[in-house]
């Protein structure tokens, strides 16, 4: 199932440029009236919301307050918990979509980690919001709190 998500405000990157492919953006590196259209695990587009909504009349659509942009990488040890399940919903919350592999020395946490479809990384590097890539994006308030986190096409966190 498609799904366009959209906010007030689009960030492709986590650092300051945009991708090569993709227009660059405006003020500080983020985009007014943009949306990332999102099929099965993979972004399919990225540009205006209108254009989208008219390319994809039968699309889903989901509006978020703040800005969207990509999931952040965890590049330490997890969060403690209870349970590996506990310590990846931890990193879920604060708008975590991929680990780095040298994290993931239990077992158990390993497997935590892949029945959630958190990407896992040999070596840190940003995630960004291109075509062809995995959807993997957050959204997060003003005041830094993560809105929700979307793990491989699936919506796996959002604050209530």
């Amino acid at each position: 199932m498609r799904t366009l998500h959209t906010a007030p405000l689009l960030r492709l990157t986590r650092d300051d440029g945009p991708p090569p492919d993709q227009p660059a953006p405006g003020d500080g590196g983020s985009l007014s009236g943009w949306a990332v259209l999102v099929d099965g695990d993979r972004i399919e587009a990225v540009g205006p919301v209108g254009e989208l909504t008219q390319a994809y009349p039968m699309v889903r659509v989901r509006r978020w307050p703040g800005t969207l942009g990509p999931a952040l990488v965890h590049d330490g040890p997890l969060p403690p918990a209870a349970s590996p399940r506990e310590r990846v919903h931890a990193l879920l919350r604060v708008g975590v979509g991929a680990v780095l592999a040298g994290q993931l020395t239990d077992p158990a946490l390993r497997a935590a980690v892949a029945r959630n479809d958190v990407a896992v990384l040999d070596v840190a590097r940003p995630l960004a919001l291109t075509v062809g890539n995995r959807a993997d994006l957050a959204v997060f308030a003003d005041d830094g709190r993560c809105l929700a986190t979307v793990v491989a096409g699936r919506l796996v966190h959002r604050r209530a």
